[in-house]
């Protein structure tokens, strides 16, 4: 697929920081051009927290379009718990300052070099 290739991933944890495993993790975004497979499948995908919380996803960073920032959106849900519905943010966006969902407590943590982006957030998830 056309784009960066980014790496994304980190841990679900409780308020105590203990990791959360079993949490279902689903990612959705746009391609490399801005545009969002209404159809099918493409960069749409779920994975479950392992036993340390963690989550990852192997995809592109997605691409711009008309009225907001560069973002990718995801939900996650404990076993038997209320879904949370976010998003997640890349630091230094110029769109971040304009863009009225944009929340800067869900920018990800973002390295990498010119061939791979890496980009990292940990959620933690309230009880019930």
């Amino acid at each position: 697929m056309a784009g960066m290739p980014l790496r994304l991933g980190g841990r679900v944890l409780d308020p105590a920081c203990r990791p959360l495993a079993g949490v279902l993790v689903d990612l959705w975004q746009a391609d490399a051009e801005g545009r969002y497979d209404n159809d099918g499948f493409r960069l749409r995908g779920h994975v479950v927290t392992d036993a340390e919380g963690r989550w990852a996803f192997d995809t592109v960073r997605p691409g711009l379009y008309p009225g907001r920032t560069r973002h990718l959106h995801v939900k996650l849900q404990p076993a038997g718990g209320r879904v949370l519905t976010t998003q997640l943010y890349f630091p230094g966006e110029p769109g971040n300052a304009r863009d009225g969902i944009f929340d800067a407590r869900l920018l990800m943590a973002v390295g990498g070099n010119d061939d791979e982006m890496l980009a990292r957030f940990d959620f933690v998830l309230a009880e019930g």
